[in-house]
């Protein structure tokens, strides 16, 4: 493994030689490294390229990591990855995508992540996403998460777009059963002329059920961000999405939130705010020996948190 792979899988993954438990690395568009544990099984599909990760009832507190990595220029790689989790599981799953493109044509990956998750079980998903190289070509990421929630299950997504993606379109839908609970906490970062799009589209199904989507981005320089949210609340079942944004530069941010009660029961919220740093939070920051670019960062990383 380069020593460029090597960071790119500290930065997205936080590895640091072989993890603990299951993995499976993917670089370049070729398996690269693999293990499995009497509770998870990874296998190769035969139809379609991807991985299967299959995750026993009653498996506790293991982790599962699956990074992705590309340093090749002018690759693109798709995949199809499931997950079929058993009931009364709690695990952590670790994805994420790095390109280092120091070439001229596009380096792109697309992933389409399905999850299948049992009864009461807890399942903690984070996903980053990080691009770099001095090239020209497009550092492009294209992520699909799909959820189907079983009955008194919780699952939590972190997805992280840390900076350095020319163009993402990212979509997520789920579906939300009885007494089932979905968190969604997604942070994105872009500069340049970078442009990035979300879409959740959550269906509260069950009785009982509730889903909270929260986005925080920063948008810089010239780069443009869509922010779409759908929650349907189709039975008696709690709702909320929330978008902010810090805008600066000549950036553009569009925040589309939207809530559909189908069910009288149905307790659904929506916010959205976008403004640029105040002023006198920077200034009170500059008055302790910060420079105005160190205030920013400072205000940024909070904000990101």
């Amino acid at each position: 493994m380069t020593e460029t792979e090597k960071q790119l899988l500290k930065i997205i993954a936080d590895m640091e030689g072989e993890p603990k438990g299951a993995y499976n690395i993917r670089a370049n568009g070729a398996l690269r490294a693999r293990a499995t544990t009497n509770n998870i099984d990874i296998r190769t599909k035969e139809d379609k390229p991807g991985i299967d990760i299959i995750i026993k009832s009653g498996t506790k507190g293991e982790t599962v990591h699956i990074p992705v990595i590309i340093e090749a220029t002018g690759l693109n790689d798709l995949v199809y990855n499931d997950f079929i989790i058993g009931d009364d599981v709690d695990v952590t799953i670790i994805a994420g995508c790095g390109i280092h493109n120091a070439g001229h044509m596009e380096s792109r990956h697309d992933g389409i992540h399905a999850f299948f998750i049992g009864k009461n079980s807890n399942v903690k998903y984070v996903e980053k996403h990080y691009g770099e190289g001095d090239g020209t070509g497009g550092k492009n990421m294209n992520p699909t998460t799909i959820v189907n929630l079983g009955e008194g299950s919780h699952m939590e997504m972190e997805t992280t777009q840390i900076k350095g993606i020319d163009s993402t379109s990212r979509v997520t839908k789920a579906t939300v059963g009885k007494d089932a609970s979905l968190v969604i906490k997604e942070k994105i970062m872009t500069h340049g002329t970078q442009n990035a799009e979300t879409d959740f589209t959550v269906d509260l199904n069950g009785e009982g059920s509730s889903a909270n989507v929260v986005s925080r981005s920063v948008a810089k320089d010239s780069s443009t961000q869509t922010f779409k949210s759908c929650v349907n609340g189709n039975n008696l079942c709690h709702g909320h999405t929330e978008c902010d944004a810090i805008i600066m530069d000549n950036a553009k941010v569009n925040a589309i939130p939207q809530v559909n009660a189908n069910h009288i029961d149905a307790a659904l919220i929506h916010e959205a705010a976008i403004g640029k740093i105040a002023g006198e939070q920077l200034t009170k920051l500059m008055t302790l020996g910060l420079t105005e670019a160190e205030a920013e960062q400072e205000i940024i990383s909070g904000f990101l948190k």
